[in-house]
């Protein structure tokens, strides 16, 4: 018989109850006041005062993975595989929940139940790893029904205990109709018996939760949008949503560099390396800063656009359906410029929010060197969020949504302009 000191509805303490139930290990759980941690008696079972920890005839265990490996290899039902090999991958599939979902799913969950202040652009963040590390399990399990084996195992139980929030607060229908198979084992494992037990029945989410308005909002993560004292001073005043010209030079003054003193790389890039263009992209970032728009800027960019040494692209954001907040829009635009730094010499960026709360989507048109997406490009997550068409600049109606959307204003392919931001 063991004792497991943790506090209620700790889902860390589910691993090893339900690997329990499997493997019919008795394990006592008592009414436990968290305050207790601090006392001589627990430090002495749990010396770093952790919880959930396990009391056992040899000793205590408290960290929650230890503690399931331990209760797993007490029964006879192999939910540690049936050789090594087999449990070598069962310890993959408990790495990858800690690292691959646990973590961004707290980032993601944890405003919302109020641990943690709301930070948009963490969060959508999160939301970009939590599909990635979805895509990965739904990829693995089609042409398996559990994730190591023939049966359920430990690996199965783990990664549906680091599941269980993300399905029942924020993976609603729209979310989750993309990863059937991630879907099915999640299902499967919480119907049987043993999970029940534990956790009882679990209902999945109709819609996705946002953190309570008026959630504390960490301040960095709006600071580090603009990199001068000046421009966060900016930020603090309101911006009346209607006056789209003035606001956007005040945006590109907020998002201007000094180019000329930016350190020189010592690795040399291939686009340095290609042709020179009668485009020169700082000239660009210039004419469009200091000069009107239409006609002047406009007129400039396509006298001198070179097809040979550039290309533009146009991207649509895949999950315009959970744009329902200006600001969380806006952030998400913000995030991803943040995280675009090392392709900044070689692009040129309009990033748009249409529409109406809570009916908004997200746009973007990419000018860059070269007739692809540069390598630092594509390696940023957001890149992934969006889907990209290589825009046709002999074409008419393209060239004018282009410089719909260098504008601001103009049919926008039909969608109203709200707000945006300019990467330059």
């Amino acid at each position: 018989m063991a004792t497991l000191y943790t506090d209620k509805g700790n889902t860390q303490s589910y691993k090893a109850l339900i690997a329990a139930k499997y493997n019919g290990v008795d394990i006592q759980v008592p009414n436990f006041d968290a305050s207790s941690r601090d006392s001589n008696d627990f430090q002495k079972k749990s010396p770093l005062g952790k919880i959930p920890t396990l009391e056992t005839r040899e000793g205590s265990i408290w960290e929650p993975n230890a503690i399931a490996r331990y209760v797993s290899r007490q029964g006879k039902a192999s939910l540690y595989g049936s050789s090594p090999f087999e449990a070598s991958s069962i310890d993959n599939w408990i790495e990858y929940a800690a690292n691959e979902i646990e973590l961004p799913g707290s980032v993601w969950v944890f405003p919302i139940l109020g641990y943690i202040p709301n930070n948009a652009v963490a969060t959508n963040k999160a939301k970009a790893d939590i599909r990635k590390s979805l895509d990965f399990l739904n990829k693995h399990l089609l042409t398996r029904t559990y994730l190591v084996g023939e049966r359920i195992s430990l690996a199965d139980i783990v990664v549906s205990v680091a599941l269980l929030r993300l399905y029942e607060r924020v993976l609603d229908g729209p979310f989750r109709k993309q990863f059937g198979n991630t879907n099915r084992l999640f299902q499967t494992c919480v119907n049987q018996p043993e999970f029940k037990s534990v956790i009882g029945d679990v209902k999945l989410s109709e819609k996705m939760e946002v953190a309570p308005e008026g959630a504390a909002t960490a301040p960095a993560a709006e600071k580090k949008e603009q990199p001068k004292k000046e421009a966060v001073k900016k930020e603090e005043k309101p911006k009346p949503k209607k006056e789209e010209k003035p606001k956007k030079k005040e945006e590109e003054e907020e998002e201007e560099e000094n180019y000329d003193d930016e350190p020189k790389n010592k690795n040399p890039n291939p686009l340095d390396s290609l042709p020179p263009s009668k485009l020169n992209l700082e000239e660009w970032k210039r004419v469009y800063s200091n000069e009107a728009t239409r006609p002047t800027a406009l007129n400039w960019f396509w006298e001198n656009y070179d097809a040979e040494g550039y290309s533009v692209w146009v991207g649509d954001y895949k999950y315009n359906d959970e744009c329902e907040k200006l600001l969380t829009s806006l952030n998400l635009l913000g995030g991803f410029i943040q995280r675009l730094e090392k392709v900044r010499k070689y692009a040129f960026a309009s990033l748009i929010v249409f529409g109406d709360e809570p009916k908004l989507s997200v746009g973007a048109v990419f000018l860059f060197r070269g007739k692809e997406m540069p390598a630092e490009f594509l390696a940023v997550d957001d890149v992934e969020l969006y889907t990209w068409r290589k825009a046709d600049t002999n074409d008419n109606a393209t060239r004018e949504l282009i410089g719909d959307y260098f504008a601001w204003d103009g049919p926008m392919g039909g969608k109203r302009f709200n707000q945006g931001k300019i990467f330059k």
